[in-house]
């Protein structure tokens, strides 16, 4: 179907870039919806990036702990980052994972990729899955303080359910291990 066409369309009419700053650029859209109403809409635009769930020969996971800013906490996460101009999703997932965990993957699969908030910004993220891993590290950016905390596959359902991992795509990525074990998605692709 023609996005021109499709009955949810929203037409853009004029686009404004109010802020540009170093991680993320906000835009203020006017557009008018297929119907002929109009309305205004707020975009973050935010480049794309990786998730990595680090599985361990040990049957556990490589988490990140680190402070967040903008909730004022600190979170539990898979590790993740952007994906530098001219890189691959591959290339930004092992560099991510020599940077915050230490590691590299033997074996490197894609498992998901889903807009992060698509109703108001433009990333994009890309989830693997990463197995066979071995001592590999890299430099971790200037501005990140971060410890890596490894824990046991057995203990993931109950964390989930008490509301361990706040933050969405580790969420997403541990959720679909469970599932994974538990063979909810059948047999895995060749």
């Amino acid at each position: 179907m023609d996005k021109e066409t499709d009955v949810l369309y929203e037409k853009p009419l004029a686009k404004r870039r109010i802020y540009e700053g170093r991680i993320v650029n906000l835009r203020v859209d006017d557009v008018e919806l297929s119907d002929g109403r109009r309305a205004t809409r707020e975009v973050v635009e935010h480049d794309a990036a990786v998730g990595v769930l680090a599985l361990t020969d040990r049957n556990s996971v490589l988490l990140v702990r680190q402070h967040r800013y903008a909730v004022g906490e600190n979170t539990l996460e898979i590790c993740a980052g952007l994906v530098d101009k001219g890189e691959d999703f591959e290339a930004a997932a092992m560099r991510e994972m020599q940077e915050e965990l230490g590691v590299k993957p033997g074996k490197l699969r894609e498992i998901a990729r889903f807009y992060t908030s698509p109703g108001f910004c433009t990333e994009e993220l890309v989830l693997f899955l990463a197995t066979e891993l071995s001592a590999s590290s890299l430099p971790q950016d200037e501005d990140e303080n971060i410890e890596t905390v490894e824990i046991s596959c057995s203990e993931l359902p109950q964390k989930l359910a008490q509301g361990v991992f706040r933050d969405a795509k580790t969420f997403a990525a541990l959720t679909w291990l469970v599932a994974e074990m538990k063979g909810a998605w059948g047999p895995a692709p060749v």
